[in-house]
């Protein structure tokens, strides 16, 4: 599906890799990962004590993004990606 204009900028602030943040003030463990030099990006997030769970895929191609949820609906992945806070970043 083509995604709402906002959805990239929101996925794109999730870092790349793994991480902790928040989500509808319950915490997540969220990967993300990127494919094709960050054309196609994969994002999962599990629920941390809970059985939430959020799938979803995003491709670039020059015709425009789309957006493809795994197994639940569109608005459940666009509310999470709008919602979701990473956690801060520890020093190193």
């Amino acid at each position: 599906m083509k995604p709402p204009d906002d959805v990239a900028a929101h996925l794109d602030a999730i870092p790349i890799g793994a991480g902790t943040g928040h989500y509808n003030n319950r915490r997540y463990l969220v990967t993300r990962s990127l494919f094709a030099a960050g054309k196609s990006q994969k994002l999962v997030a599990q629920e941390l004590g809970g059985p939430d769970y959020i799938s979803l895929n995003f491709y670039a191609p020059k015709d425009g993004p789309r957006l493809y949820p795994c197994e639940m609906p569109a608005e459940k992945v666009i509310s999470f990606l709008r919602g979701y806070r990473p956690d801060p970043k520890e020093p190193t």
